[in-house]
């Protein structure tokens, strides 16, 4: 091979690196748009079921619970800290009780922990309730046996969607924990 051969073929081996770091550069941008739209899905989703979950626990708090105040997406900021909660329940009637509701499409274990970690922000975030018992309810689409062992183990009352609606299953002998 001759020095111009090599010559040629060292740079049409570099036009080929040049067109792939190009091509490389597109896919990234290509993922990277992806991922975003993929995140907004999710999000969407997840405000989806807050959407569905929102009558059924309406009527659970209300009915069941004799709930006066029931409010979808509450944010609280306090001392440069901000607690958003999907809904929140109180009576300041004869019932004198306020339910924390955290609405997820797959329950986890760390929702669970987030969903005990907010419990325990509830008398700072609201002084205002400090008199009243403090319930928790978590609203799933989609809980494993174990998870939902561990949220009734965990004192927090339980509702799962059949048919369309969210119903709480609540078996025998359980006691739910109040959180104050």
């Amino acid at each position: 091979m001759t020095a111009q051969q090599q010559e040629k073929a060292i740079e049409e081996i570099w036009q080929m690196f040049k067109e792939t770091d190009k091509r490389q550069k597109e896919t990234d941008k290509q993922l990277k748009e992806l991922g975003k739209q993929i995140g907004g899905l999710g999000s969407k989703f997840g405000g989806f079921t807050e959407g569905m979950a929102f009558p059924s626990m309406h009527k659970i708090l209300t009915e069941r619970f004799k709930m006066e105040y029931v409010s979808p997406r509450v944010e609280v900021r306090k001392n440069g800290e901000t607690l958003e909660l999907d809904v929140l329940a109180y009576s300041n009637g004869e019932v004198k009780e306020v339910y924390l509701v955290e609405v997820k499409s797959r329950l986890r274990e760390d929702h669970l922990q987030e969903m005990l970690r907010d419990l325990k922000k509830i008398p700072r975030f609201f002084p205002e309730h400090n008199n009243k018992a403090l319930y928790g309810i978590i609203a799933a689409v989609d809980v494993s046996e174990q998870m939902m062992q561990k949220v009734l183990d965990a004192g927090l009352y339980l509702a799962l969607i059949r048919n369309d609606v969210f119903s709480l299953i609540v078996p025998k002998g359980f006691k739910p924990k109040k959180f104050n």
